[in-house]
């Protein structure tokens, strides 16, 4: 008898800190970090977010006549797959990582046939199954929380809760200057106007949830993880019914402390000057329009006079 599946599920804008975060939480001695973004999501998914967010990062959908096998391979986890089928092409591809897919298929199948066939059941044996076949994974013995993170998942807290009894959501929300300057560095990034539009979006979901959900759903600035990583995610750490641990103080990758974050995510340095500094890479126009579109928000968290 396996125990109570109990998950804590990371979302954030995209250069929000989810990445960050993710890697903060990498070594506590209780926890099952997934490796890298744990992208749930399915082709499936069809609904009117559908355009403004890539179904991978969504909560996953699943056919009603398919079978297990099927219902493995629809899960998109591309970092994942990328790193186990094709290393060479993989951004991970320097980080030691001993785990075959089909190995993770095999056992997923195996939990399915014990748990059933649900989303709820499928995500389960899906994080089981990852770190029953990771070989090389860090474990303590103490672990009982799995951690996943996709980005803007917030926008389906509530089937998250409603799936999994035992699921927390964390949600990071980073100020809109930082992470819009970050965002400008992508090879293809958003306008101005998609991406604060997006921003705003996921922080309305995250922050009605919080009120529907107040003691599953969980709010942090990453600026407060910036500042002092344990003293801000101990608490959650306390939400989540796990001890505080000193691991919280550092990013790490299977427990191996990490010089900077990339490539798991675009915030290089995990220090606060470094993220007030990015914040100054834009010029008074981007500024101001900026403060303009998110008007709504800049009080609600703190970052009225952030620039």
């Amino acid at each position: 008898m396996t125990s109570p599946f109990r998950m804590l599920m990371i979302s954030a804008m995209y250069e929000n800190g989810g990445n960050t975060t993710h890697r903060f939480l990498d070594g506590h001695p209780e926890l099952y970090v997934y490796p890298f973004e744990s992208q749930l999501g399915t082709r499936h998914v069809s609904d009117y977010m559908s355009s403004l967010f890539p179904v991978k990062y969504r909560w996953p959908v699943f056919l009603l006549d398919v079978d297990p096998e099927q219902d493995y391979h629809d899960i998109i986890d591309e970092e994942c797959r990328v790193r186990a089928r094709t290393p060479h092409v993989s951004k991970f591809r320097n980080a030691d990582f001993d785990f075959s897919d089909d190995a993770r298929q095999r056992a997923y199948e195996a939990y399915v046939s014990d748990l059933g066939r649900s989303r709820a059941a499928n995500v389960e044996a899906f994080f089981r199954a990852t770190f029953d076949v990771w070989t090389d994974c860090k474990k303590t013995g103490k672990e009982s929380v799995y951690v996943g993170y996709s980005p803007i998942i917030a926008v389906d807290g509530d089937k998250i809760l409603a799936d999994i009894p035992d699921a927390h959501v964390l949600h990071i929300v980073r100020n809109p200057w930082s992470a819009y300057a970050d965002t400008k560095k992508r090879p293809v990034p958003m306008s101005l106007d998609r991406y604060i539009t997006t921003w705003n979006f996921c922080q309305h979901a995250a922050l009605l949830y919080r009120k529907k959900f107040p003691a599953r759903f969980h709010v942090v600035r990453i600026e407060d993880v910036l500042d002092n990583s344990e003293r801000t995610l101990g608490k959650i750490c306390e939400a989540i019914d796990v001890s505080p641990a000193d691991s919280l103080n550092h990013v790490s990758w299977n427990g191996e402390e990490l010089d900077e974050v990339y490539p798991w995510g675009t915030i290089r340095k995990a220090k606060p000057e470094a993220n007030r500094a990015t914040a100054e890479e834009l010029d008074g126009s981007e500024v101001e329009e900026i403060r303009l579109r998110t008007w709504q928000y800049l009080d609600e968290f703190d970052y009225a006079d952030f620039v």
